[in-house]
């Protein structure tokens, strides 16, 4: 006898992918760019490639301007895209607006950062979520259904009693209460994807472990796909199944969190751990650490440098590093972690002494010999 659950269809884990996806702005050139019809374009993100799975959390992590926001954009169709492409469900899908975008948006819905910006100061907490529900068809039939539909959104996001916030404007509420009912806005779509864009860095420290687990929580309970994008690795390695880091519009290391954040095999993700308070470093045995860890600013995306972004700031740059872009190159001490750094091409590896190109992080944790 057949198994009930061998002609049902499997569930797709990969919710919403992006293979190659590129955003170049044009700006406005100067009068020799037009004589030469040559148009400056700023190269916002180039090449980026991830996926995003049922009830996991992929971490997007990068200093401003490195093109975190702009992916989720562009995963959110709010931007078109000049290459790539985007799959929803393993079938690649484009919007342009109308009735297609808001069937896109009914399964893929952003947070944005500051949540008074992205509520409007002249209408209820009821009215934002009264419109998501029935623009996205989940208010029900009658005013019974909807007045529910409110109460439930509410409590999901713990804003109970739902009596004390339903009429209130977003100036009567804190930081992280409108951070909650935005969120509630967006799970009023039933969403399968939660593009969260910096979901907490505008709120007060002690409030921000909290709107994290309540997205963990509604991850594991609605089993949702979440991009969580912020500067701040040890938040993702507190929340992030997966951490991919990006420089100057393009990856440079991935694998699971613990792994990325403990063994960071790209010396852009250690340069951004050791962006972190450390009180050693304020004494004198954290000074070698301090000059080693490169200096100078991101370069310009209008004309960014040639092979990998990072070697004018990177203490460890070679030749080849100026000229040839290195693609993802499995680093090996864990499956799935990778970096973008000519150090771990097996060709460089042999030529160095000691196990690895680059030994940033010891199995205790501390730094290793180079």
């Amino acid at each position: 006898m057949t198994s009930p659950d061998t002609d049902a269809p499997a569930v797709r884990e990969e919710v919403l992918e992006a293979i190659g996806l590129t955003k170049h702005f044009p700006v406005r050139g100067r009068l020799r760019d037009l004589l030469s019809r040559a148009t400056p374009r700023v190269h916002a993100v180039d090449d980026v490639t991830l996926t995003l799975r049922r009830g996991r959390v992929t971490a997007l992590v990068g200093e401003s301007g490195s093109g975190k926001s702009t992916v989720a954009r562009l995963l959110a169709q709010l931007y078109p895209r000049t290459a790539g492409t985007i799959r929803l469900h393993g079938e690649p899908v484009t919007v342009r607006g109308g009735r297609p975008f808001r069937a896109y948006a009914r399964r893929v819905q952003m947070i944005f950062q500051d949540p008074f910006a992205s509520l409007n100061p002249v209408h209820t907490v009821r009215y934002h979520l009264t419109r998501a529900l029935r623009v996205h068809g989940n208010a029900g039939r009658t005013a019974a259904d909807l007045d529910a539909a409110l109460r439930a959104l509410l409590e999901r996001v713990t804003l109970t009693p739902p009596d004390r916030y339903l009429d209130k404007f977003p100036h009567e509420l804190s930081g992280g209460q409108r951070q909650r009912v935005a969120i509630a806005r967006a799970l009023g779509a039933d969403p399968e994807v939660l593009l969260a864009d910096e979901p907490v860095s505008m709120l007060d420290v002690s409030i921000r472990l909290g709107v994290l687990n309540l997205l963990r929580d509604l991850k594991e309970r609605l089993r949702l796909a979440v991009l969580y994008i912020t500067h701040d690795i040890a938040s993702a390695r507190y929340f992030a199944d997966e951490t991919l880091v990006m420089y100057a519009g393009r990856l440079v290391e991935g694998g699971d969190s613990e792994t990325v954040t403990q063994r960071p095999a790209h010396p852009y993700t250690r340069l951004l751990i050791d962006s972190a308070p450390d009180p050693d470093r304020i004494t004198g045995a954290g000074r070698a650490a301090v000059a080693e860890r490169g200096d100078g600013e991101p370069p310009s995306l209008l004309r960014p440098p040639p092979g990998c972004r990072f070697h004018p700031r990177c203490p460890y740059a070679m030749p080849r590093c100026g000229a040839d872009l290195p693609p993802p190159l499995q680093v090996g001490d864990r499956p799935g972690h990778w970096a973008a750094c000519w150090l771990h091409d097996p060709a460089t590896r042999d030529a160095q002494a000691g196990p690895t190109a680059l030994a940033l992080v010891g199995d205790d944790g501390r730094e290793a010999t180079r």
